[in-house]
């Protein structure tokens, strides 16, 4: 029935699509990426360099070090409502969260009462979380999805958690827009197109254009905005990807630190698109919140201070920890190419309406 090259998840889509038809991007997405035997996610610890890519949070401890100030601010300023609450998404190995507590012992108002939760699916990751976490003098509890974060104001960080959630795409045909799918031929899953056209997407393309819509991404956004609205809190999202709704796919596959075929060794890649900020700004309007940004990442971490915290780790490092210091803080907030992380990776606040203004998020005047 399926081509012996097929590696165990890929056999087991191959069977499902056989018997029920092709399935959608989004569906095999969250097949790779979150099947509970073969899931990519479910089975490894996926960051550093024994790992297929790096995080910002594992550059350098710098980046978590600010968020963790930042959230206290943040804090501050959406009213300071107790108990304080930090929550991230999708966090790692835990180090981002390691760093941003280390840091927030300096803001002990907020410091004082606060409690962690960390929402995650992975038990690999679970595991390395808690070993990273054994320290962190305040309570720590985990979760599997947004719905079951503890009720009350939080501050929820999300550092390329949006980026890994399942897409769906569509291409646009003569006849009009049809989904992508992924079917299986000649003993291999392969791209095709669902035969009836989807009467309700309207959007002027040229044939052959694709649309990539994030509507899981989009549902959490909604659900995150409207209890930050009747809860109070704030979320910030770091990720890469569009300030503006465009056209074209992004779907990457990454092992390795290199990019392979989607299709290839299902559950054994990361899979990621780059997010639409846009899109996840107006589901967060829709639930009646403000949405802060999106700004370069090069520019919220500058505004928020990354240059002077380098400059002080530097007075006490000896030369080798000087210039690795200095080549972190470059890797982070570059924005000299595109493809630099300061300029591909942007950063959004959302807030309740009446929070006008955040750190990271506004031009200081001019001198």
């Amino acid at each position: 029935m399926t081509d012996q090259a097929l590696n165990a998840l890929g056999a087991e889509i191959a069977a499902m699509i056989e018997q029920d038809g092709p399935i959608s991007v989004e569906r095999y997405m969250g097949l790779c990426l979150a099947h509970p035997v073969h899931g990519y996610y479910m089975t490894r610890d996926p960051l550093g360099a024994d790992g297929d890519f790096v995080t910002s949070p594992e550059i350098s401890q710098m980046f978590g070090e600010l968020l963790g100030l930042w959230a206290a601010e943040t804090w501050r300023l959406a009213g300071a409502r107790q108990p304080a609450r930090l929550v991230e998404l999708g966090p790692g190995r835990g180090t981002l969260m390691a760093d941003a507590l280390r840091a927030a012992r300096a803001a002990p108002d907020f410091f004082s009462d606060l409690s962690v939760t960390m929402v995650e699916t992975s038990p690999a990751l679970t595991a390395r979380q808690q070993r990273m976490l054994e320290g962190a003098e305040r309570t720590v509890e985990w979760a599997e999805t947004v719905e079951q974060i503890p009720p009350g104001a939080a501050i929820v960080l999300a550092n390329e958690f949006f980026d890994a959630l399942p897409v769906r795409h569509y291409v646009k045909t003569a006849e009009g827009w049809r989904e992508r799918q992924v079917g299986f031929a000649e003993g291999r899953l392969m791209f095709g197109a669902a035969p009836e056209p989807e009467p309700y997407l309207t959007v002027d393309a040229p044939v052959g254009a694709v649309l990539e819509v994030g509507a899981v991404g989009q549902r959490i956004m909604m659900t995150l905005a409207a209890r930050i609205v009747q809860q109070g809190g704030a979320l910030l999202v770091v990720d890469y990807g569009h300030a503006e709704t465009t056209l074209g796919e992004t779907l990457q596959a990454m092992r390795d630190h290199a990019y392979v075929d989607a299709l290839e060794a299902p559950g054994e890649a990361d899979l990621t698109t780059h997010i639409d900020f846009a899109g996840l700004a107006r589901a967060a309007k829709t639930a009646g919140a403000r949405v802060h940004g999106p700004v370069s990442q090069g520019f919220f971490l500058r505004q928020i201070g990354i240059v002077q915290r380098a400059q002080a780790l530097m007075r006490n490092a000896n030369a080798e920890q000087r210039e690795e210091i200095e080549k972190s803080l470059v890797r982070l907030v570059s924005e000299e190419r595109d493809t630099d992380m300061g300029r591909l990776f942007k950063v959004m606040a959302i807030t309740q309406r009446a929070v006008e203004a955040l750190p990271g998020f506004v031009e200081e005047p001019a001198a």
